[in-house]
């Protein structure tokens, strides 16, 4: 951060130069941290509402903690994504103020829990899809939605869906997380109301493709309403679903 550069829009702002709204904008264009590796984005959540989120795979433990020392001050729900316990070990090390969510893969560090708003449903057509709808629900949930989960109501056995249709008809947001043919998205599509994002995931045989075959029956889905994310991209699913759930009113009794 230019240190420089921030002492003068807020002295312009002291002395009515400039408006709160033109020293937000301003705010909003301020560079990165550049640690070498890395360039942080401390200021994306002033932009988006949401803090940089920390993609694990593919970073040394070194690497995660130093970004994590760089991004701890002053922010609040940043999420470290498919980390393994030994990286919750290690971000630990850094803080202690941080949780983990074994099934989704997510740390949350330094985590402040936000008034739930709306309705997100996130639908698992099997007990193997339930790692990526827990992503998806997670990541929802700390962005401050209320989320409900409904597991293993796949289309091999209809009866479980129609038996939790009533529910699924109060949802503002649908994800539904399905492997093998993905066929579960456009049921759901017929059902309800609101829109549906669907998650393909790599669950299924080998003619399944590693969830190729699910993202086409999703993308090819007749019925209206429904989008899709790449493969087991629950996060991305849930972070779009929030998007969608927070732009209605608040509705506590959902």
């Amino acid at each position: 951060m230019d240190l420089e550069h921030l002492k003068k829009i807020l002295e312009s702002l002291r002395n009515g130069r400039i408006t709160v709204e033109t020293a937000m904008d301003r705010l909003k264009g301020l560079p990165f941290e550049d640690i070498d590796f890395a360039k942080i984005d401390s200021h994306r959540s002033i932009r988006t509402g949401f803090s940089e989120v920390i993609y694990c795979p593919g970073k040394t433990l070194d690497q995660i903690r130093k970004i994590v020392e760089r991004s701890v001050q002053n922010r609040h729900n940043i999420l470290a994504t498919r980390a393994e316990r030994e990286i919750f070990e290690t971000i630990r090390e850094v803080t202690d103020d941080c949780e983990y969510h074994e099934t989704a893969r997510i740390v949350v560090i330094n985590p402040r829990p936000l008034p739930p708003v709306g309705n997100i449903a996130v639908v698992c057509a099997g007990t193997a899809d339930i790692p990526v709808g827990e992503e998806a629900a997670v990541t929802a949930e700390i962005l401050g939605n209320r989320v409900r989960r409904f597991y293993d109501v796949g289309v091999a056995g209809l009866h479980r869906l129609f038996s939790v249709r009533e529910e699924l008809f109060k949802a503002r947001v649908a994800v539904v997380v399905a492997g093998m043919e993905g066929a579960l998205a456009s049921v759901i599509g017929g059902l309800v109301s609101c829109p549906v994002i669907g998650v393909p995931t790599s669950v299924g045989y080998g003619a399944s493709f590693g969830g190729l075959a699910a993202m086409l029956t999703m993308l090819n889905s007749c019925a209206s309403g429904v989008s899709v994310v790449n493969i087991d991209n629950g996060f991305g699913a849930g972070y779009q679903a929030s998007l969608i759930n927070r732009m209605g009113p608040p509705d506590p009794g959902a």
